[in-house]
């Protein structure tokens, strides 16, 4: 996973960093996978607009992803690593041997022709997919489900894992990306290996341009507005704002917003770190 740095020929070039895609194999992806992108531009059924600085865009195409690795004991050859417009991470077009073709989060290190199968008693590789309780100690994992079928729920993000520290009855000890240590069913599946892409938190855009191209739309700063429309706002000059706090008043950086009653707790053994 290279990154690419340009020569400083005009503004936008100078801080640029991107991924160089190396890895890329093809730049056309699978019709049957594809489904349309609808973009909502931050508002909701009625028309209004729910969630600031979202619009615009390039159009994009929804690559249909199996996040839940069902299909136990059929392997599945590596035929090619995508980009995909709409997450951190790379893809891969697998062929299963009974002809289906499905797309995965391409994990680091997974490579064109490589064969990979999920489900009980199979080998701790990169790419396969295992139940909990088969899983090795020290393990580095990704796609991991919260209930057994469901889905992968955690570290799905370019360059995430998590790592199976322990086992204690029905349950695994998993460290989390965020550092927060948990219990989850030993009968949830996980994926052997890290996210790819691990770059990408390197990477810089350059210009306010590309983050227009990505859907991204300016986001002002709540000091900088007249106190009507912010807490922080107003005051004579370049003020502070006072304590910190979001346009609806909660207080933020150190306020704890987490649900004392939250049903999750009871599985977490170890918060995430600050």
């Amino acid at each position: 996973m290279a990154l690419k740095k340009y020569k400083p020929t005009t503004p936008g070039q100078r801080f640029k960093i991107i991924s160089a895609f190396d890895e890329i194999t093809t730049d056309k992806p699978e019709k049957s996978l594809l489904a349309p992108g609808k973009s909502t531009g931050g508002r909701n059924k009625t028309g209004k607009m729910t969630v600031r600085n979202v619009g615009g865009g390039h159009k994009q195409r929804y690559r249909i992803v199996d996040f839940k690795r069902d299909k136990d004991n059929i392997p599945a050859v590596v035929k090619t690593i995508e980009y995909d417009p709409n997450r951190t991470a790379r893809i891969a077009l697998v062929f299963y041997a009974d002809g289906e073709k499905r797309y995965i989060i391409a994990p680091q290190g997974l490579k064109v022709g490589q064969q990979i199968v999920s489900g009980k008693g199979i080998q701790p590789n990169v790419g396969n997919t295992l139940f909990l309780s088969d899983i090795p100690f020290g393990t580095v994992i990704h796609n991991i489900e919260l209930r057994p079928g469901q889905g992968a729920k955690m570290a799905r993000s370019a360059g995430s894992y998590a790592q199976l520290m322990s086992r204690e009855g029905k349950y695994a000890i998993l460290k989390m990306p965020s550092g927060e240590t948990r219990m989850i069913l030993q009968s949830c599946k996980a994926t052997i290996g890290t996210v790819s892409n691990a770059d990408h938190s390197l990477e810089i855009s350059g210009k306010a341009g590309r983050s227009r191209w990505l859907g991204r739309r300016p986001r002002v700063r709540g000091v900088v507005m007249n106190p009507v429309d912010h807490p922080m706002g107003g005051g004579e000059g370049r003020a502070t704002g006072g304590h910190p706090r979001s346009r609806k008043g909660l207080p933020a950086k150190g306020y704890k917003t987490r649900s004392k009653k939250k049903a999750s707790s009871m599985y977490i053994i170890e918060r995430r770190k600050k």
